[in-house]
């Protein structure tokens, strides 16, 4: 009798054993990357016929072209001639790209660690003039959103790109505070008469090109090259630009970042080495910026991946560059890009249409006229017409008094 009672209580200690053992473990989704050669992935760029889009990226204008980024794929170029019609042309192939520049006929893009140059003054016979290799440290993984881990294993991250994502699930030991670990390996990145044609990205934009110099930031560098001869850049400057920044914006002789965090303020009367002014500190959410006068303005959209609740326009004071204030704010939905075209605001509030502003009076911003039923995420306010994109569609409109009318949408599927 006494061996039954001690046998069971064996058998109670080992289910508290395992119980106890069980809460100190969890399931965990853990993205583990795929990866190719840095001589494969450098090889596979090429110019092809026009393909549907498959995760539509940024929007760049250019003369009689718009160049819409397929996010990590490449750059589709469409023949805006006739705004009415407009008409895709060719697809160029560039792994791991996000943004593009470009200046007199020559393109500019990254292709994850590298910075590569096209020479595009015929559109039909597109042709890649220059690599510049392990410039960038790559700011965007494009880690899967379920991933509650990364494991990068013993990648060789030297001589291998990042192409893809396996997720699985894994039982592992509990780790307070746990989050995606997203630190790389060390030693991604070593260090005419005619007139001048520069082209025009959105808000969201990470490249910037100002006079002689490319400027690109990442998550936290500004990497600066100088492009006096257009077809053969010359890394001439990487510097600490701040931390999580997402976006550039180019007024006068500054630089606006825009970060999860905030709005750094940089000079670049020295143009090979931009001078940190200043900094506005707002909550953390994604926050692109644009520039007019006196004042930025910029939205912040909560929720998701983007840390804060709210989502808001904020109106900054920067009248004095060395201490910006917060000026007024406006509730949103779920803003995204923007722009300025004289007095008009034009916010894109995601799924909540596009939403025109009136900033006569910058401190007492009015909303005065929304275009619903259409997705908007990232606006180019151009002399004569506005470019939006937004889902799969790029709309063009035409200003009229208080507002805008369409002139065409463009699906790109």
């Amino acid at each position: 009798m006494k061996f039954k009672y001690f046998f069971l209580s064996l058998v109670f200690i080992g289910i508290w054993s395992c119980d106890k053992k069980d809460l100190n473990f969890e399931l965990v989704q853990v993205a583990v990357p795929e990866l190719m050669t840095k001589v494969d992935f450098r090889n596979s760029v090429t110019i092809t016929v026009p393909k549907e889009i498959e995760e539509t990226g940024k929007i760049y204008a250019y003369k009689n072209y718009i160049f819409v980024s397929d996010v990590n794929k490449g750059v589709h170029v469409i023949d805006n001639s006739n705004p009415k019609f407009p008409k895709a042309i060719k697809f160029i192939k560039i792994p791991g790209n996000e943004d593009i520049s470009v200046k007199d006929d020559f393109l500019y893009a990254d292709s994850a660690t590298d910075l590569v140059v096209f020479d595009i003054s015929d559109v039909n016979s597109i042709v890649l003039v220059e690599r510049l290799k392990d410039v960038f440290n790559i700011y965007d993984y494009n880690i899967p959103i379920e991933a509650q881990a990364v494991d990068y294993g013993k990648a060789d991250l030297q001589n291998n790109i990042i192409v893809g994502w396996t997720v699985t699930t894994e039982r592992r030991k509990k780790i307070d505070n746990r989050f995606i670990d997203v630190a790389i390996q060390d030693g991604a990145l070593n260090t005419s008469t005619a007139e001048s044609v520069t082209g025009q990205g959105g808000s969201l934009a990470r490249f910037q090109i100002v006079d002689n110099y490319l400027y690109t930031v990442g998550n936290y560098q500004m990497t600066i090259f100088n492009i006096q001869n257009l077809s053969a850049p010359i890394l001439e400057n990487t510097q600490n630009a701040g931390w999580n920044i997402e976006t550039m914006f180019h007024a006068e002789d500054y630089l606006y970042l825009g970060s999860t965090n905030g709005m750094y303020i940089y000079d670049i009367a020295n143009p090979s080495s931009p001078e940190y002014v200043s900094e506005f500190t707002h909550w953390e959410g994604c926050d692109p910026v644009v520039v007019d006068g006196d004042y930025a303005y910029l939205t912040l959209r909560g929720g998701n991946d983007c840390g804060q609740l709210e989502s808001v326009l904020e109106v900054i004071d920067i009248s004095d560059k060395t201490t910006p204030k917060l000026a007024s704010r406006y509730e949103l939905e779920n803003p995204y890009g923007l722009g300025v075209k004289g007095n008009m605001l034009f916010v894109c509030d995601g799924t909540s249409g596009l939403k025109l502003f009136d900033k006569e009076e910058p401190l007492q911003v009015k909303l005065t006229k929304i275009y619903d039923n259409i997705q908007s995420k990232d606006v180019i306010p151009l002399e004569n017409s506005l470019l939006m994109i937004g889902g799969d569609d790029l709309y063009q409109y035409e200003y009229v008094e208080g507002g805008v009318d369409l002139i065409s949408s463009y699906s790109l599927r």
